[in-house]
């Protein structure tokens, strides 16, 4: 098969004929139909993120078609969908109290295990989502990360309806969370950088928009950090009222600047870290998104192009969620 292999002494994806995965009991393969590209990809790709697998086909947004190790969820030729953790021990603490998401037996999909950057990816049977064929494989791989990680955010935070709430930065997660917020009610206020960000943001109903610099005009309940940035979320954090939850929604975070805890923190704030999501996560939001049709915009590349498609997350100059198409 075609797949995009990143090795640890290279500077690029190459696109390569490899092996075709071979099928194991308690897995099942899938020929790809869509990869979601997510921010994550670019932390892996670009060794923010420590290297657990060389080579590696990386890409955790996976829509693909069941095409051998059928199950009763997953029958053959059915659609399913992997997301960014494949695989728990589910015997360890974190585990048997429902928080998979910490689990320190974890496997990655795309970073400690091979990914859907290729033609036919091999995923852990119970880690794969029946998905609707209804829809487009493209529009539905951001689903799968950016969609479910920016739904368990809004948990995290403890988000109820109707609401104030921030959203610090303006990328695809961002462009998924605000059509939940908007159905649950709530007034959505978005600071980010970007002129093309701001426009969708206001598009998609945000009631004030602003920049990186630039502090909401009310206090807000929530708010959530989409980029991997201390210094956002000290803003994130001083945009709120007392007794209001931070969540930083980011896998790898640069250096916390040091802040006024007297001013900031005090109040019963808080700041939350957002680690991974769990299964119930995303079964809870594929639902929520088919109910209240939620089919973002997409930008799309080709398998051959998947360093340019890299790169548009990087350079931000996708209005909305990148995703390959093999």
């Amino acid at each position: 098969m075609k797949a995009a292999v990143l090795r640890a002494s290279a500077s690029a994806l190459s696109i390569e004929d490899v092996p075709r995965p071979a099928v194991t009991p308690g897995y099942t393969l899938l020929r790809v139909l869509a990869c979601g590209v997510c921010r994550t990809d670019l932390h892996i790709f670009e060794s923010d993120l420590p290297v657990l697998r060389d080579p590696l086909i990386p890409g955790h947004q996976i829509v693909g078609e069941v095409v051998d190790g059928a199950t009763v969820e997953l029958p053959l030729g059915s659609r399913a969908g992997v997301s960014w953790i494949g695989g728990t021990d589910g015997t360890c603490p974190f585990c048997t109290r429902g928080e998979e998401n910490l689990c320190d037996a974890a496997t990655f999909t795309g970073y400690s295990v091979d990914g859907g950057y290729a033609e036919y990816a091999l995923v852990r049977s119970d880690f794969a989502f029946p998905l609707p064929t209804d829809a487009e494989p493209k529009h539905l791989a951001p689903l799968l990360c950016a969609g479910t990680i920016g739904f368990r955010s809004l948990r995290v935070a403890g988000t109820q309806p109707g609401e104030r709430v921030g959203l610090f930065g303006f990328g695809a997660s961002a462009s998924l969370a605000i059509e939940v917020l908007r159905h649950w009610g709530c007034e959505v206020y978005v600071s980010t950088r970007g002129e093309q960000h701001r426009a969708q943001a206001a598009a998609l109903g945000a009631v004030w928009v602003g920049g990186e610099d630039d502090r909401p005009p009310v206090a807000l309940d929530r708010a959530i950090t989409f980029a991997p940035s201390g210094a956002v979320a000290v803003a994130a954090l001083s945009s709120l009222r007392k007794g209001g939850v931070v969540a930083i929604n980011a896998i790898h975070l640069d250096r916390m600047p040091a802040f006024d805890y007297d001013k900031l923190l005090w109040g019963e704030r808080q700041i939350r870290s957002v680690a991974n999501m769990t299964r119930a996560d995303a079964r809870d939001f594929l639902a929520l998104a088919h109910e209240i049709g939620i089919h973002p915009g997409v930008r799309t590349f080709s398998l051959a192009r998947a360093n340019e498609a890299l790169q548009a997350v990087k350079q931000e100059t996708a209005d909305g969620p990148v995703v390959i198409l093999p």
